[in-house]
């Protein structure tokens, strides 16, 4: 994936309220709890909203099940893990909002291009959270911390998507 950089002013505007270090802890270990399940986090997706993995081409009109054990399957399952890990990384450090927002806004702007819908990407957040709360102890604490983070994120994406 390439990325490019925007400016420090318009990061303020995107993501008003960065996590904290609490949030970004909360948040960052129960990530590492499931994001060595790529595979079984973009199938969930898939699973929960057909739709979504009718936009990609390579897994359109494809059984889940015949394409989920595919090496293109758990490449791109790889992209959109590590694309997360990489985002959640860098927070609750104000100093790295600008890159974050680089990230989330290339993300935006690539979906952008391909079709994707504020609607589908919502429906991508709930089948992740779905995903999450399920495999690791989820709180309020924790669900606080998933909101907030992911509230910030999808600020960058609908920008990008506008």
């Amino acid at each position: 994936m390439k990325f490019f950089a925007v400016l420090a002013l318009c990061v303020v505007g995107a993501i008003a309220s960065p996590l904290s270090a609490d949030e970004a802890a909360l948040l960052k270990s129960s990530w590492k709890q499931v994001s060595h399940n790529e595979v079984e986090i973009l199938a969930a997706v898939f699973a929960a909203y057909p739709d979504i993995q009718a936009k990609f081409p390579q897994f359109a009109g494809k059984d889940l099940a015949s394409v989920k054990d595919t090496a293109a399957f758990a490449t791109h399952a790889t992209r959109i893990v590590s694309f997360f890990s990489e985002v959640i990384s860098l927070s609750g450090n104000e100093a790295n909002l600008s890159a974050i927002y680089s990230l989330v806004s290339k993300l935006g702007a690539d979906h952008k291009a391909r079709g994707i819908t504020p609607a589908q990407f919502t429906e991508f957040r709930t089948a992740l959270v779905a995903y999450v709360s399920s495999h690791v102890s989820w709180g309020d604490n924790v669900a606080a911390a998933w909101n907030h983070g992911l509230d910030n994120i999808y600020a960058a994406v609908f920008k990008a998507l506008e």
